[in-house]
């Protein structure tokens, strides 16, 4: 099959991270806005242009003191430093599954990153009518290498915020018309 164009049916779709909170339980969130330059045989990625684009300032863990947090300077600086992005730059395939390494470049810092993703299957859309595609994935990062370095230390021992931060997503990708 041939590249063809998708694009993110964002109403089914979503990016979300989860980090050590308190050292005792896991603090998650998403980010809402989110869009792809997606080019693929959807069925065989080893050689899809990919290019992720997200908006820091959507980001939401359902605590807005929090949300205006992580959006300070503290953390991602969303003023100064608006979008992460990924671009894909080597695709490997065994079975359904993908290594998909690229640039993540997160508050101004460009560091190599592996996605495990799975092609979850394509399907005729009962309602529109068109070619879907689902995928998922996931990557652990560590946020100190990308500048998210602010923590504050627990009367317990330990920190407020783990290093490890894993980001998931979940992908329904619409064939472009």
């Amino acid at each position: 099959m041939a590249k063809i164009n998708w694009t993110v049916d964002k109403a089914h779709s979503e990016v979300g991270f989860s980090v050590k909170h308190m050292m005792i339980s896991k603090a998650k969130g998403t980010f809402d806005n989110f869009d792809a330059k997606i080019n693929a045989d959807a069925e065989d990625l080893t050689d899809a242009d990919i290019e992720v684009t997200i908006d820091v300032a959507s980001i939401n863990t359902r605590n807005n003191d929090r949300d205006n947090h992580l959006r300070s300077a503290d953390f991602f600086d969303a003023e100064n430093y608006p979008n992460i992005t990924f671009t894909a730059k080597d695709i490997k395939k065994s079975g359904d599954d993908y290594e998909v390494a690229g640039d993540l470049t997160v508050k101004g810092t460009t560091k190599p990153a592996i996605f495990n993703v799975t092609f979850e299957g394509q399907s005729k859309d009962p309602m529109g009518g068109g070619i879907v595609a689902g995928f998922s994935g996931s990557t652990s990062i560590n946020r100190k290498e990308f500048g998210l370095t602010w923590n504050a230390s627990l009367e317990t021992g330990g920190v407020l915020v783990g290093e490890d931060v894993k980001i998931n997503f979940e992908l329904e990708l619409q064939k472009a018309e």
